[in-house]
């Protein structure tokens, strides 16, 4: 066995050597730790005596410890930086590591020795975090089949492994097939209406590659523009068609693998009891069933489709009022670039007239600033952190104190080698693991003494890179994309949370984004752009004129934005709810589904959904879950208005923010940690009002 002085990876501290991890360390190490972990928890069903906290759910918890660690960091490597020799690595180990994690719950001497616990008189008198744990991982164990019969706890099992490698190999064939389409213009007059920061974009992304002329890509820096703003509506259709059938062809093909995935969830549900895979996963969220989360949808869709309809109209006869009558209908690929004209005409509001007004440099250090003046934070740079490429920084989180909680890691440039979008990514959960001991260990502070309880977490994302000399300038939509990650990220550093499980961002799906989308209301406020907002070459503030079209165009076509998000909602939910093997196609259906809240009709081989990661890169991720996106604007936006009545920056609603939610993590009930901030459950009227929509 390698060596842990030898492999980095087999002793991970708090800070990473990413600057030493190489693909050949992944599959003996991530093997070593795994004979690690079946050790530990061989060693929990074999303890002596009576059962305890300490011996049985405290020592449950420390067994992956060490294996975790490892896969997330390997996890974030493939994520940002893959190669061949890492993928395949990753792809060796994946399958061994989804059958040891899923069988701890079908293992009948760990449940009996969690049901041995259940009869004690400490069990019984278990309070706070720990009763919530132990009820917790009881009702896990139950949903992962732990009172299954042998033959059932095989099949699951079997399930499981199926869903990891499937899920995984779906995730690669969207980034393969995204890096795989590139498109080339030498002739400058056919990139007419592009502005021209893409124009640049394009031009040194062919440069780069020894191309003339300007290269194109489906990464959303590049893509985005296109279908906006270029006049040339062959190229915007090429775009669409790519974008949207993307992994659906040769060895990228997702088609059966959706097919598949979806088999295999409808049976594990079945397996396990519940009705469909949606019951399955949100028996444990905000929504409780998919029934619940679908009377959301449909309760925000009645309230969304008289505006929806309203604006199809109003951009049908906006394109007839610039063509004549005798205009086309609107193709899918036309909508973004009509709906855009319509929005400079209607407020005289071009996105690309902000763009001068956020470099991305300064806009980080608002962002910190805005940080401070909520919670009392410093943000400082971590000199010499090993990173995985030399654009990513590293910084410090310091609380008032001057005592460091956490560090992160900022990477913002797009990358072949790097999966698009844009996230939050938790390498290090601070919290301190519970494990038996022979004498009682001194508590400071409700944690071990002694024992690291910082965090560690990456931002990811892939925006507009830096062209022509000129610093990064982003959009505004990147901007509120960064605010979110940083949101996430928030979260994660601010646990307090002394068991792992139930620490910073593992939390109720539904909930997650509350922290996230509620950090991008600073970035439509006046006194929160002035910290930041600054022209690159000028330094002056966005102008008030500038800023009051901005703000007035903010609900521009807020029904169909909703709708949009509303569809991603109902497809998913129809996929996990009522969707079996005799439905028939699976891209049809999803076709047909998304029809019904797009603003135009989708054209034939539509099958976005074969490039729709939410669902489809992980076993569970946000499968049967997407609504959670808008479940959650409703929990920001009714949160948002305590800081709107309180103080944009109240220091006294900051901290109440950050210590009655973000630090308490999955310690009560998600419901309960609202109402302690807001003092009454959400309503909708924050949303709707905000959005437009009331």
């Amino acid at each position: 066995m390698t060596e842990a002085t030898d492999n980095p990876l087999l002793s991970l501290g708090f800070e990473i050597p990413f600057d030493r991890i190489r693909s050949e360390h992944v599959e003996p190490a991530v093997r070593a730790l795994l004979e690690d972990a079946r050790a530990r928890l061989e060693a929990v069903v074999a303890t002596p005596g009576p059962r305890t906290y300490d011996n049985t759910l405290g020592a449950l918890e420390a067994v992956t410890d060490r294996l975790d660690r490892a896969m997330n960091v390997v996890s974030h490597l493939e994520s940002t930086s893959t190669t061949p020799e890492l993928r395949a690595a990753y792809n060796a180990v994946q399958p061994e590591v989804s059958e040891f994690l899923s069988g701890i719950a079908l293992n009948e001497g760990v449940y009996g020795a969690l049901k041995a616990f259940a009869a004690t008189p400490e069990a019984e008198a278990l309070t706070g975090p720990r009763r919530r744990f132990f009820k917790k991982t009881l009702d896990d164990f139950r949903r992962s089949g732990a009172e299954l019969d042998p033959a059932g706890k095989k099949r699951l099992s079997e399930i499981d492994v199926e869903l990891a490698t499937l899920t995984l190999r779906f995730s690669q064939n969207v980034l393969d097939a995204t890096n795989a389409f590139e498109f080339v213009v030498e002739d400058p007059a056919r990139l007419a209406g592009l502005p021209p920061s893409a124009v640049e974009t394009a031009r040194q992304s062919a440069e780069d590659r020894g191309i003339k002329g300007y290269r194109f890509t489906l990464q959303a820096p590049s893509y985005i523009p296109v279908l906006t703003y270029l006049d040339d509506a062959s190229i915007r259709e090429r775009f669409y068609r790519a974008f949207n059938t993307r992994a659906t062809e040769g060895s990228h093909d997702n088609r059966p693998l959706i097919r598949r995935i979806l088999e295999l969830r409808c049976e594990k549900a079945k397996l396990l009891g519940y009705a469909s895979f949606a019951d399955l996963v949100l028996e444990d969220r905000m929504a409780k069933s998919g029934a619940e989360a679908r009377r959301f949808v449909n309760t925000l869709r009645e309230r969304t489709e008289p505006v929806f309809e309203r604006e199809k109209e109003e951009l049908a006869a906006f394109r007839r009022e610039l063509e004549g009558p005798g205009a086309p209908p609107l193709a899918p690929w036309d909508v973004s670039y009509y709906a855009e004209k319509l929005r400079r005409a209607r407020y005289d509001f071009d996105d690309e007239a902000l763009r001068p007004y956020f470099p991305l440099d300064r806009v980080v250090s608002g962002l910190f600033e805005i940080a401070h003046r909520l919670y009392g934070v410093r943000i400082t740079p971590w000199q010499g952190a090993p990173t995985w490429h030399p654009s990513v920084r590293a910084y410090r989180l310091l609380e008032a104190d001057g005592a460091q909680s956490a560090a992160f890691y900022l990477d913002f440039l797009p990358r072949e080698q790097k999966r698009d979008g844009a996230w939050m990514h938790g390498l290090v959960t601070g919290a301190p693991v519970p494990v038996p001991v022979p004498v009682p260990v001194p508590v400071e502070n409700g944690r071990a003494a002694g024992e690291d309880a910082r965090h560690l977490e990456v931002l990811a994302g892939s925006f507009t890179p830096p062209v022509g000399g000129r610093p990064a300038l982003l959009n505004h939509r990147e901007v509120e994309t960064l605010f979110h990650e940083f949101g996430h990220m928030m979260h994660h550093a601010s646990s307090r949370v002394p068991i792992r499980s139930l620490a910073g961002t593992n939390v109720a799906w539904d909930f997650v984004e509350l922290p996230s989308q509620i950090m991008e209301n600073w970035c439509w406020e006046r006194d929160a752009l002035d910290l930041f907002a600054r022209h690159h070459e000028t330094g002056a503030p966005i102008p008030d004129d500038l800023l009051q079209r901005m703000r007035a165009a903010r609900t521009f076509r807020a029904g169909a934005t909703t709708m949009r998000q509303l569809g991603f909602a109902e497809i998913d939910l129809a996929l996990h709810m009522d969707w079996g093997p005799e439905r028939g196609d699976v891209i049809e259906l999803a076709r047909e589904v998304l029809s019904r809240y797009s603003p135009v009709p989708l054209p034939e081989g539509y099958a976005m959904i074969a490039g729709f990661s939410h669902l489809f890169s992980s076993p569970v991720g946000y499968a049967a879950g997407y609504y959670s996106y808008k479940w959650a604007e409703v929990l920001d936006a009714d949160a948002f208005s305590r800081f709107q009545e309180e103080g944009l920056f109240s220091r006294q609603v900051g901290d109440a923010f950050r210590s009655q939610i973000l630090a308490l993590g999955d310690t009560q009930d998600p419901m309960d940690l609202y109402k302690s901030f807001r003092g009454r459950e959400p309503t909708l009227d924050a949303l709707l009002q905000r959005s437009g929509l009331a």
